[in-house]
């Protein structure tokens, strides 16, 4: 930042006429609030909006996070329905029997439970596990892995990294020439596995066990493209590929798809479970953290360890102000903050110790109109939220500044 950033620049440059504005004669001078007793803990997202997409697990994982002080918004991007009822998934069911595979691809535990559920209404299950004893089991991970042991059965191998391109590559090293490979299918297609099996010389049955549908009500998902459009929400968190594929695919609809993936290249942050989830948001150069644990667990670690780092703290006013989602913290002490006085703030903050002009302000104000006394208000709600006035000087004529303290040793900040 240029020397005008630091607020001993400014008091330097600007002019006599445009001076703090001082308390009113007979009033006296507002005094930083006295904080009474300890003060609580500040837990790691406390302050926050995370957005929850998973239809499955949902309630684990916003339990998890509120836990550590988020604010959670859940918006399932799609249900599962099962095919226990479908006739493809019979007819899969029952060439596989009298047609025994020479190897068996489990991809999710959820899938695999309820194949042999389904094959158990129909009076196959034992046909089919029987038939699975005899080929070579593949467990895409340890979920997987206990699915197929509660099963009765027993895998005989399993990736570390739980990716489904090291499947392939096993196979493609072990050689599928001539082999009869089934393939339990997790609700989406998977690139490129099927047909490099086929081009390697393997026959394939693939056994669709449910399908990812969009969700019933769309509504909530809806309100959760708009809260990212909006940079309401801090991060959206993903369990499965098509949940974000899903979420793509809902805003393109509603013509909100390059709104989205603006928010969520700059300012949202996409949190992923695994690589594999991550794959439809990398494809549309979309930024994603993931853990390096693929569990619910991990992922909340992570968001508890990003987003509390991307509230870079001020020095204003001989106080630290760090700014989060819907709070700021002020010397330890969290405080939530309105959305219109979060707007202005957030403002203030881009170019601390500079003037921002109150036209400048009214714009940023959710549904201010024209009337720069939206801003007075909001303004003074602000201060009063922050519990500390001091730290936003009035500027006579011009605006409102962040009263930045200026830097040790004169250095700028910025620098």
């Amino acid at each position: 930042m240029g020397g005008a950033d630091t607020a001993a620049t400014w008091q330097e440059d600007r002019p006599e006429r445009e001076r703090d504005e001082q308390p009113r004669e007979g009033k006296p001078a507002p005094r930083p609030e006295q904080d009474q007793g300890p003060r609580p803990e500040i837990r790691p997202l406390d302050g926050f909006t995370v957005g929850v997409t998973a239809a499955r697990r949902a309630d684990e994982l916003s339990a998890l996070l509120r836990r550590r002080g988020a604010e959670v918004q859940h918006a399932p991007a799609l249900r599962i329905v099962p095919l226990s009822d479908d006739d493809q998934l019979l007819d899969a069911t029952r060439n596989l029997i009298a047609h025994a595979p020479d190897v068996v691809v489990a991809t999710t535990a959820i899938g695999f439970r309820g194949w042999v559920e389904a094959a158990d209404g129909w009076g196959l299950g034992e046909d089919l596990l029987r038939t699975v004893s005899t080929a070579e089991v593949l467990a895409r991970g340890p979920k997987v892995r206990g699915a197929v042991r509660a099963a009765g059965l027993t895998e005989d191998w399993s990736p570390a990294s739980e990716s489904m391109a090291e499947v392939l590559q096993r196979l493609l090293d072990e050689g599928v020439a001539g082999r009869r490979v089934a393939l339990q299918m997790h609700g989406e297609p998977l690139p490129g596995f099927i047909e490099a099996l086929r081009e390697a010389g393997a026959e394939v049955v693939d056994v669709p066990v449910y399908r990812w549908m969009p969700p019933e009500d769309l509504g909530p998902l809806d309100r959760l493209i708009d809260a990212v459009v909006s940079r309401s929400l801090d991060a959206v968190t993903f369990t499965s590929a098509p949940a974000a594929a899903s979420l793509l695919r809902r805003a393109e609809e509603r013509g909100t798809g390059e709104g989205l993936l603006a928010a969520l290249r700059k300012d949202v942050l996409a949190a992923c479970v695994g690589p594999v989830t991550a794959l439809p948001l990398q494809a549309r150069d979309v930024p994603i953290r993931r853990p390096e644990r693929f569990r619910l667990g991990p992922l909340v670690q992570l968001l508890c360890s990003e987003l509390p780092g991307r509230a870079q703290p001020l020095p204003v006013a001989g106080r630290r102000l760090e700014i989060r989602g819907h709070a700021v913290v002020v010397d330890g002490r969290l405080r939530p903050v309105p959305p219109a006085g979060m707007a202005l703030l957030r403002l203030l903050a881009r170019r601390p110790g500079w003037v921002v002009p109150r036209a400048e302000l009214l714009r940023a104000l959710p549904g201010a109109g024209r009337d720069e006394h939206a801003v007075e208000t909001a303004m003074a709600r602000l201060r009063g939220a922050l519990g500390a006035p001091a730290l936003i000087h009035t500027v006579v004529k011009r605006g409102y500044r962040l009263a930045l303290d200026p830097a040790p040793g004169g250095q700028k900040y910025g620098e």
